[in-house]
């Protein structure tokens, strides 16, 4: 792994398992063009895992073309994140447990309107797996000091 930018790998992985704000994740469509969306994600074991809809958009393009990039940074100043490159993986999220982590880390658990959405039996879930290949690491904070007040 290529590991550049301010902060190490475990610094860069601390980052990722404290902030809880959607990952955007790029990736390319069968015809050749550009997509990013956001989803949810847990780093674990040196990966990024997101869970999706087996019918979503994003499952087609990466079943096409394994390539990803993507970006997990705050949203207030001072700004600071990781962004990266790397391969994507699928498979089936059965138990959705991937899904029910993910309702436990940005929703605080699954009782709630979105979580029985999400959970409905019918409704069939795929794990997203992305291997970073490459990862940089930035934070403004120096000299975004007083940005916050």
């Amino acid at each position: 792994m290529n590991v550049t930018g301010c902060w190490s790998w475990s610094e860069a992985t601390a980052f990722l398992a404290e902030t809880v704000v959607p990952v955007r994740l790029a990736c390319r469509t069968p015809d050749g063009g550009l997509w990013m969306l956001s989803l949810w994600f847990l780093p674990w074991d040196d990966a990024l895992w997101c869970a999706t809809g087996a019918d979503a958009d994003v499952i087609r393009y990466v079943e096409h073309d394994d390539d990803v990039a993507f970006e997990v940074s705050t949203n207030d100043p001072p700004y600071r994140g990781v962004r990266g490159a790397g391969t994507a993986t699928l498979e089936p999220d059965t138990e959705k447990s991937l899904l029910r982590a993910l309702l436990d880390r940005y929703l605080g658990g699954t009782e709630n309107a979105l979580g029985d959405r999400l959970l409905d039996d019918d409704r069939e879930e795929v794990r997203i797996r992305i291997d970073p290949s490459r990862l940089y690491s930035w934070d403004f904070g120096d000299r975004m000091q007083d940005a916050d007040d």
